[in-house]
């Protein structure tokens, strides 16, 4: 007779089924699936099969041979026929779901006395998705019998999602607190991390965006008291040089009056201050995330769950005789790998220069245009048009970069699902930052500074003349970049992203033929809602990827870009949760106990976003050049004056002079009979051109200023990140009291087996 101490797996008479004796005590088994949410009372059907009522004859022999195969494993199915569809029901018998249970329980936790609850559905789900995946006929698996038209779809069946509909799934609920272990227990901890992460995410965007809301509205305070923009709005006898070759003639300096007191409302001191800021706050973003994440992973019994372990019990019940696959690597197919992705990177870049292209031509058209004003406006309309060509190309090259991925993924051969997705994840976030952020490098850190000087241009193959910065300054260029492209991917993309799927799922349920059945209306209902795939929640990580770079990496161009964020999130929340509840089939619920690889991703980020930050104020604002004119040129450089501002005169000496007559056609620039000289934003010799003593000056500084800021700033992430511990001491306590307690509960087991007096024969 087995002890009450032993793990008990025994084989009811006259049933092909396993029962699971466990402890009483309601302890954590790491392993084990432990069952915290609501369960159905009868036994439902957990999965569907599609099939085309007038498939051949061929494809249904090989369908019903896919499901005998089913029914082999141990799976019930039964088939209920529409007019002109089959659909069939499949689920688990309660053996598979008992070995599963056996499969996962620790040995050395000896549990025994007490049948374990029923399982809950995300669980069935799971197990009757990864058999189904696996299973094969004719030498096909599933996903192969779909692209050859044997079955139409396949899903799990949406079941009791009403509270869901009500509590979560709503516009209305916005401002309310997500359902996290509601979401939990219906769609699985995988999603129910997303929406945890993203609650959080947005929840933290708070602090961000009511700084870059001062920050900004701190220039307005400036707006027409800033000693720059009063020179330049008063500035009516000096002439700008020429900028294109078809409407040539000289701009006051004072016609950018408005441009310039609009760029000082995100190029001023704050901004610096800001930039500092956001690099601490993703820091501590990150690590009260870990904090958050630890402690709901402890509430679902999930500290200690094994991916790997899960994953081989999975393969085991799909087939007894499954071999182990090892760890692999292959230095031939990372180097081939690495090839195709530094190609595929240069491709990107080189649709940058695409994008430079256009530009280039865009001026050159619209300062011929017989519109005044573009003809007036040239450049501001070729920044917004420009913006407007990069969002077409990163929706375009998302698809692009996301086959190229995947098969570069294929190629690699990942052991598991999840390492699929881990090394699907590099890539693909590769590939798009390259795409998002090309020609945002362009503007920032390129544009204007190539251009060569009046006179001596440098033209685009030897023909058009290289696009200049805004005559207010790059930041003007490089803000309107960030605001367009935000605000269509937060607007557009929204937009498209709920009516394309409500509208397809409008159609599809065109009212028709209904069944008296019950359960086969509620088959069709899910076989008419928007198909999903295994990287749907990839996509939505994907998305909010990109828009924390938006968030952090050149926000010091854009300091309202957190706001625009928290305003998105609020939206998202609510658009993922209605269209994964009402205009989606279900997804198939994935155990984690994490974000995963993109944890890492967000580190990177936070990373890239110092030097980012750093470079655009060091070499694209103004701000370096001001401080500099204030201490070493200006009238200050020996001491203020209350009478006079540290900054006049500032404007006279960041532009370059250069002499009309020295252009080698001035007779075809408008009004040249009466200008000698005009002036350009530079700082070169008004004799040779060459740069000045100033420019190698500012570089110094420059340079200098950028090593200052990288290392301050990491140097307040690595502290920040000691400072906030990963793990909250009561998540720590929690578990090793645990340990503790299930190490004593063994050890006085073992004392009383030793302790207990042996029987003697006399």
């Amino acid at each position: 007779m087995p002890s009450s101490q032993d793990a008990l797996v025994t084989k009811a008479k006259g049933e092909d089924s396993f029962q699971i004796l466990v402890e009483p005590e309601n302890e954590s088994l790491p392993l084990m699936e432990t069952n915290t949410c609501k369960t159905e009372a009868s036994e439902p059907w957990d999965y569907v099969l599609v099939v085309n009522r007038h498939t051949e004859r061929e494809r249904r022999d090989v369908y019903l041979e896919f499901l005998e195969n089913l029914k082999g494993k141990g799976f019930q199915c039964e088939v209920k026929d529409d007019q002109k569809k089959m659909f069939c029901g499949i689920r688990a018998e309660s053996r598979i779901l008992d070995l599963y249970c056996a499969l996962l329980l620790e040995p050395e936790d000896q549990p025994p006395t007490k049948r374990l609850s029923p399982i809950p559905p995300t669980t069935r789900i799971r197990i009757v998705h990864f058999v189904l995946k696996n299973t094969t006929a004719a030498g096909d698996t599933l996903g192969d019998l779909i692209k050859k038209g044997v079955f139409e779809a396949n899903f799990p069946l949406h079941n009791e999602e009403g509270d869901l509909k009500t509590k979560w799934a709503r516009w209305r609920n916005m401002f309310q607190k997500q359902p996290i272990d509601d979401i939990r227990c219906y769609f699985g901890e995988k999603v129910a991390l997303y929406f945890a992460w993203l609650g959080w995410y947005t929840y933290m965007l708070v602090p961000a965006a009511l700084f870059g809301l001062i920050t900004f509205l701190s220039g307005f305070s400036l707006f027409n008291a800033s000693q720059i923009s009063k020179e330049i709005c008063e500035a009516h006898d000096i002439f700008m040089c020429p900028r294109d070759d078809h409407s040539r003639r000289y701009q006051r300096l004072s016609d950018t009056c408005t441009f310039a007191k609009l760029t000082h409302l995100f190029d001023n001191e704050g901004t610096v201050v800001f930039a500092i800021f956001m690099a601490l706050w993703a820091t501590v973003f990150l690590e009260i995330w870990k904090r958050q994440r630890a402690k709901v992973v402890l509430h679902w019994n999930l500290y200690g769950w094994d991916e790997d372990q899960e994953e081989m019990a999975l393969q085991l019940i799909n087939d007894p005789h499954y071999k182990l696959q090892r760890h692999e690597h292959s230095y031939l197919r990372s180097t081939i790998i690495l090839i195709l992705s530094l190609f595929m990177i240069c491709f990107l870049i080189g649709m940058a220069h695409i994008l430079v292209v256009y530009r280039v031509l865009a001026a050159a058209l619209f300062s011929s245009s017989a519109v005044p004003f573009l003809e007036e406006q040239v450049t501001t309309a070729v920044v917004v048009t420009g913006a407007l060509v990069h969002y077409v190309t990163i929706t375009i090259m998302t698809m692009a970069n996301k086959r190229v991925a995947l098969k570069l993924c294929d190629f690699e051969k990942p052991r598991t699902l999840s390492e699929q997705e881990s090394k699907f994840t590099i890539k693909f976030f590769t590939l798009q930052f390259f795409a998002h952020f090309s020609s945002l490098i362009y503007i920032a850190f390129i544009l204007g500074r190539i251009n060569g000087h009046p006179g001596k241009s440098v033209r685009l193959a030897g023909l058009w003349k290289l696009e200049e910065c805004h005559l207010s300054g790059c930041m003007m260029d490089l803000f309107l970049q960030m605001a367009i492209i935000m605000g269509l991917k937060q607007t557009l993309s929204n937009c498209i992203e709920y009516l394309k799927p409500w509208l397809a799922y409008r159609c599809r349920s065109i009212p028709g033929w209904e069944s008296s059945d019950p359960e086969l209306r509620d088959w069709k209902h899910n076989y008419h809602l928007n198909p999903v795939h295994t990287f749907s929640l990839f996509d939505e990580f994907m998305e909010m990827m990109m828009q924390y770079g938006f968030t952090t990496i050149f926000v010091a161009a854009f300091p309202l870009a957190p706001l625009l964020a928290l305003f998105s999130n609020l939206v998202q929340i609510r658009l993922d949760a209605i269209k994964m509840v009402r205009l989606q089939r279900r997804l198939v619920p994935r155990k984690a106990k994490d974000i995963g690889t993109w944890l890492q991703v967000l580190k990177t980020i936070g990373v890239l976003a110092v030097i980012a930050n750093g470079m655009v104020i060091a070499f694209t604002s103004e701000f370096i050049p001001r401080v500099v004119y204030k201490y070493r040129y200006g009238p200050c450089r020996e001491g203020a004056h209350p009478a006079v501002d540290c900054l006049t005169g500032y404007v006279n000496h960041s532009l370059s002079v250069f002499y009309t007559k020295d252009f080698n056609d001035s007779v075809r620039i408008k009004g040249s009979e009466h200008i000698t000289e005009c002036r350009y934003r530079d700082y070169r010799n008004a004799q040779d051109h060459n740069f000045s003593e100033q420019f190698w000056v500012l570089l110094a500084i420059r340079l200098a200023f950028l090593i200052l800021f990288e290392h301050v700033a990491l140097c307040i992430k690595l502290v920040a990140a000691w400072f906030v511990p990963d793990v909250p001491q009561k998540v720590k306590n929690t578990v090793l009291e645990k340990k503790y307690q299930r190490l004593r509960d063994k050890y006085q087991r073992l004392q009383k087996m030793c302790s207990s007096p042996k029987s003697t024969t006399v």
